[in-house]
């Protein structure tokens, strides 16, 4: 842990979660977070064995693992499960379209996702896209924040769910609405809702104008964690007090933002 208390410390958030495609995963030693989740961008930014294997020595690592991708798939092409270093746990996801192949995507959800269970019971789900075939899975449900995080999580509550639920969030801690929008208004504008609102077109960073930037600015809040640390951390217990157990932020801005 850090000496010093930086920013993000005071925001509530449980765990950072980073992209091995824009930084060396170990940055996550220097922010103040016990747990990191390190997510998948295809096999070619897989972090080295031996580098999560030095982050799991002093942090709790979870690493995104596609169950419909070969090399991950427990009922198939697992060849990657031995790889993952011992004390690394898992996130079981569908997998991004991007990063799998036509055969790949062909592949079901529901069959991979209780395998990978069976071999890995502590892992975390992750429920975009599969949200129904998620929970009934089981394991911690790991969601995106969105516009309707909120009402969804005390819903679930409200029929008994009782299971652990996690949270991902973009976050950015800043008050300057130019930044926000250049750390997560092009995040912001590829959900489905926000793409339909927004012109044709239109710049979706700090150079958003009119009804552009008037979209981008209530949508940030929905789908990210922004502004100064009080407003992310009521933001956080919000999310909390729904039923969230755990809040990953994922530095929108680089992960040194995260030890400041």
């Amino acid at each position: 842990m850090l000496t010093g208390e930086c920013a993000v410390s005071q925001t509530g958030l449980d765990a950072v979660a980073l992209k091995p495609k824009e930084c060396d995963v170990r940055a996550a030693l220097d922010t103040p977070f016990d747990t990191v989740a390190v997510d998948y961008e295809g096999r070619e930014h897989l972090p080295d064995a031996e580098v999560l294997r030095e982050l799991a020595a002093d942090r709790e690592v979870r690493l995104t693992m596609p169950v419909r991708a070969d090399g991950f798939d427990p009922t198939g092409d697992d060849d990657l499960w031995n790889w993952v270093p011992e004390g690394v746990r898992r996130v079981f996801v569908a997998g991004h379209a991007a990063y799998l192949s036509e055969e790949e995507r062909r592949r079901a959800v529901a069959p991979r996702l209780a395998a990978g269970l069976e071999r890995a019971p502590e892992a975390w789900v992750g429920t975009e896209g599969v949200e129904r075939v998620a929970l009934a899975a089981g394991g911690t449900q790991y969601e995106l924040l969105s516009r309707s995080t909120e009402t969804d999580l005390r819903a679930l509550r409200a029929t008994g769910y009782d299971g652990e639920i996690a949270v991902y969030a973009p976050t950015v801690l800043a008050d300057d609405e130019d930044e926000i929008l250049d750390g997560v208004g092009a995040y912001a504008a590829r959900r489905r809702p926000v793409a339909k609102a927004l012109p044709t077109d239109a710049a979706t960073d700090a150079r958003a104008e009119g009804r552009a930037r008037e979209v981008l600015g209530k949508a940030v809040r929905d789908y990210a964690l922004v502004g100064d640390v009080e407003t992310v951390r009521d933001r956080v217990s919000s999310i909390k007090e729904a039923g969230a157990d755990i809040v990953v932020g994922y530095p929108a801005r680089g992960v040194e933002k995260f030890s400041e």
